[in-house]
């Protein structure tokens, strides 16, 4: 029994508990980043099927909004791409990088812009997609510069 309390007074020991965090850490990265490409391959195979199916078979009078749709899956695998390449840049330093977080959600906002359907949004909607873009714009300069003077 001595033993056992000896074993675990060791593993709770505060570098010990701290390893055993990383290691759990890297587990789900590693997860995650597997899940992703599984995401991304289905997104990509969405937009084929999706230009193959509904893009060459539309009329011109729904052209627009089949073309926008289009755009739209083409931003979902961007931003995809983007959260997997966080997802990469925390395994590879372990550390989360704040620029590209703020640049994903760039992605995403403009996505939603892209195909914002006008005549199903109020004023209030947009305004905030702007004041959403303005806030992430900002931080993003911040961001950046901040990071580009600690590199020189």
């Amino acid at each position: 029994m001595k033993k056992l309390f000896q074993q675990i007074n060791e593993i709770t020991k505060d570098e010990n508990f701290a390893h055993l965090i990383e290691i759990l850490e890297v587990l789900v990265s590693k997860i995650l980043a597997i899940a992703m490409l599984v995401v991304i391959l289905l997104a990509i195979a969405n937009l084929i099927s999706f230009i193959i199916q509904d893009l060459f078979n539309t009329n011109y009078d729904n052209f627009y909004k089949t073309l926008f749709k289009t755009f739209g899956l083409f931003l979902n695998v961007l931003i995809a791409l983007e959260i997997l390449e966080n997802i990469t840049a925390y395994l590879k330093k372990h550390v989360l990088q704040v620029e590209l977080v703020i640049v994903t959600s760039l992605i995403a906002v403009a996505r939603k812009i892209i195909i914002l359907d006008l005549d199903k949004v109020q004023g209030l909607d947009i305004i905030g997609l702007g004041v959403a873009i303005l806030a992430l714009s900002f931080s993003y300069l911040i961001i950046h510069s901040t990071n580009t003077k600690s590199r020189r």
